[in-house]
């Protein structure tokens, strides 16, 4: 598997598909010392797992850091998909995969998904997220989080046209945070050719770096060296990859209290709360706001 120098780590449990310059889009970039690239899927169970740790790093070295996601194609179909590693080959298999993911990392799932209402790709959620990424990393970034909520927690089949474009719709519903979210261009940009040809640039690039398992991560100093981490990971993995590439970087800041870590978000799970606060998944529970 392809990745840059000084890499971390290229084996790791995550979620698999069968077997250029990296250009970071935060608003923040031109500030940022480390960029980062990650390659992810919306129907990834390891990627839904990490998000605790995810954001964690993200809210503790803040504005030092520039990220772009790119979408690896996990499921393209049922018929060519086999990922030897995690024995799965068909939906039945995805469900109990979920179930051990969730037993394995505290993250909640709802696996009946698989069982009532199977998605038979992860393309369309892939070419969505891309649409929306058309009006922003931050709302693609808002986008990206419902529609793994959405799949993971709600049993909603986001290979499904009307899914992504109804959870559009809640997003432009929802109390802007940072920017109202287009629903009506989302759904001109979801049949255009510029968020297929960004989608299709993704998987070209993943293919090109040999990346098939996620969540993978290439962590880069700006106009330096790199490392990659290929899979899930604790916490502490993340921070000695950042390490590697900015020495210099520190936390500017620790999450205090769950009303605040949640707020900021806009919506977090238990898991996401004990990640932050270096708290038990149980103690999160009584801490963490409706």
């Amino acid at each position: 598997m392809a990745g840059g120098a000084g890499t971390v780590d290229r084996v790791g449990v995550g979620d698999t598909h069968p077997g250029g310059a990296l250009l970071p889009t935060r608003p923040d970039a031109t500030a940022a010392l480390v960029a980062i690239d990650y390659f992810t899927d919306p129907l990834c169970s390891w990627s839904w797992a990490f998000e605790p740790q995810w954001r964690r790093l993200r809210y503790e070295f803040g504005e030092q850091l520039t990220w772009h996601y790119r979408m690896g194609g996990l499921l393209a179909d049922w018929e060519t998909f086999s990922d030897p590693l995690n024995s799965v080959a068909n939906p039945a298999q995805m469900g109990l995969q979920w179930h051990q993911v969730r037993a394995l990392t505290g993250m909640p799932f709802d696996e009946r998904i698989w069982r009532e209402d199977p998605p038979a790709s992860s393309y369309p959620a892939g070419l969505a997220f891309k649409a929306a990424e058309l009006q922003g990393a931050d709302r693609a970034e808002r986008y990206l989080r419902r529609l793994r909520e959405a799949v993971m927690l709600e049993r909603r089949n986001i290979a499904r046209q009307e899914v992504l474009l109804a959870l559009a719709e809640e997003l432009a519903a929802a109390a802007p945070r940072t920017g109202a979210f287009d629903a009506a261009r989302f759904r001109r940009d979801l049949t255009g050719g510029e968020a297929m040809d960004a989608f299709r640039e993704d998987l070209k690039e993943a293919h090109y770096r040999g990346i098939g398992r996620f969540p993978t991560l290439i962590l880069r100093r700006v106009g330096g060296r790199g490392v990659m981490i290929v899979g899930y990971r604790p916490y502490a993995v993340l921070c000695e990859a950042l390490a590697a590439v900015g020495p210099e970087l520190a936390p500017v800041r620790r999450a205090e209290d769950a009303a605040g870590y949640v707020h900021h978000w806009g919506s977090a799970t238990d898991q996401d709360v004990a990640e932050a606060l270096g708290v038990s998944g149980a103690e999160a529970h009584g801490r963490t706001p409706p």
